[in-house]
Parts: structure tokens; C-alpha cells; sequence
């Protein structure tokens, strides 16, 4: 059964959810995920691990995501998830909504929430509960300008979030502890930027150039299977390899 439908035939979309089955990395599936929030009408998207009421950032949590940098950076540094709205609601239910931070009153998001994204244009979209086999709560939300979504397509994309979370489980229970891979040098890299160093104050701490700093994250990155720093950090947070 293809083009992402059940026996009702859901979907009509050049998207097809038999291809989740055979994908490798984690960048695979970040492509997979794109295309399929692109076909919706949204630009952006994060498939992440819910983050637990302690928590005070999100970078942590996510798994793949193509947010800019800047607005993950930003998000944190003001301390948004614990005023989040979208982030609340996904931690007492499991059912997926749509958001539209123009219909949500400012109060309940939080007085920077609706200009800060709007700034990068992340205004509505949909999110979607998942769960792995153990058990573990996450989300698959995706994000932009597009155009309300109605049931049917909430009801595919739950579907698709479904797979693409299992899927993501799978491929992280048969990474490699990166730890044997990664160099002294590039998980100094890591650490220095989850702290929010940029590449030339972490040049100066190391007594390195500003393009020796990017090339141990770039290779970092590449040897973690993420398509940029923001996301090896991640990674490397998850898995325990930075603190």
C-alpha cells in the first residue's frame, strides 16, 4: 500500500510511506520528512523527543529539524519552552491538533512567542504525539505559512509521524557509539557550542583559527550523520557524548 494511504485511500501525494521502511540515516529521513511537510504546504519541521518538565531548552530534545539556528539559539536562550503553548499541550495529550499562533492569546504563549516566530515564519502548522516501541513520548511537528489543515490530512499525517518516528528509533538503536569516532578536538567543538560559543569565541578558547573550528564541526556533524552543528549537538546531547 502506497502514496501514504490506508484502505480508505487518505492520501493523493507524490509521498510514498513505503519508502520510510528502507531508509538508512537520519538524513534520510530528514529528505523523507521535508518532502512530505513541502507537499502540505510547510516549510519547516521537527521530529523530536518530548521534552521532560525539567528541561530548559530544546535543542536537546530534537532529533532532526530543520529550523534555522538562529530561532533554535534564540528559543532557548529566552527560555521559550516553558512558556509554550504548543509544548504544554503536547505533554497532556496524545492527540494531534493545528496551532495558530495568531489564534492563541498572548497570554498563553507568552509576550515574545508570536513575534519571534513570526519573524521567521513559522505562524501555524500541525503537531503530531508518536511513541516509540519503549514506550517514549515525542512529536513530529511541521511549521510555516501554509493553509489550515482539515481532518483527513491531520489523520495522514498522524499515520506518517507514526513511521517516521519508529523508523527514527530504529535507525538510533543501530548507531555506532560515536564516542570511538569523534576526535578529542571535535567533541571540544560540540561542547563549546551547545554552550552557545560561535565558531570564532571557540577559536579563541582553543587557541585554533575560526576555519579549523568549523571544519572539526562540519566533520563532526558528518561522522554524528546530522546535516548541520545545531544537530550534531543534539545528538551528541542525547546520546551522552557532550554534557
Amino acid at each position: 500500500m502506497s502514496k501514504l494511504e490506508t484502505a480508505t485511500e487518505l492520501m493523493n501525494l507524490d509521498v510514498d510511506i513505503d519508502e520510510v521502511a528502507g531508509l538508512k540515516t537520519q538524513f534520510d529521513v530528514f529528505r523523507f520528512v521535508k518532502r512530505l511537510a513541502e507537499s502540505y504546504g510547510y516549510r519547516n519541521f521537527m521530529v523530536l523527543n518530548l521534552p521532560p518538565s525539567t528541561a530548559r531548552g530544546l535543542a536537546g530534545s530534537a532529533i532532526i529539524n530543520n529550523w534555522p539556528a538562529e530561532l533554535v539559539s534564540l528559543f532557548d536562550r529566552e527560555g521559550l519552552l516553558q512558556s509554550s503553548h504548543v509544548v504544554r499541550r503536547l505533554r497532556r495529550s496524545t492527540t494531534p491538533f493545528f496551532y495558530d499562533l495568531e489564534e492563541i492569546p498572548a497570554e498563553a504563549e507568552g509576550p515574545d512567542m508570536r513575534e519571534i516566530f513570526g519573524r521567521f515564519g513559522i505562524v501555524r502548522g500541525g503537531c503530531f504525539p508518536v511513541s516509540d516501541a519503549a514506550g517514549a513520548r515525542g512529536a513530529v511537528v511541521i511549521g510555516g505559512t501554509g493553509p489550515s489543515l482539515n481532518r483527513q490530512q491531520m489523520m495522514e499525517l498522524t499515520y506518517a509521524s507514526i513511521h517516521i518516528f519508529d523508523k527514527l528509533a530504529e535507525i538510533r538503536n543501530l548507531d555506532i557509539r560515536p564516542a570511538e569516532l569523534l576526535t578529542e578536538r571535535e567533541v571540544d567543538c560540540l561542547n563549546w557550542t551547545a554552550a552557545g560559543k560561535t565558531s570564532a569565541e571557540i577559536a579563541e578558547i582553543l587557541g585554533l583559527s575560526e576555519h579549523t573550528v568549523n571544519h572539526y564541526l562540519n566533520r563532526a556533524a558528518k561522522k554524528l550523520d546530522t546535516v548541520n552543528r545545531t544537530q550534531a549537538v543534539a545528538k551528541a546531547l542525547r546520546i551522552g557524548l557532550i554534557k
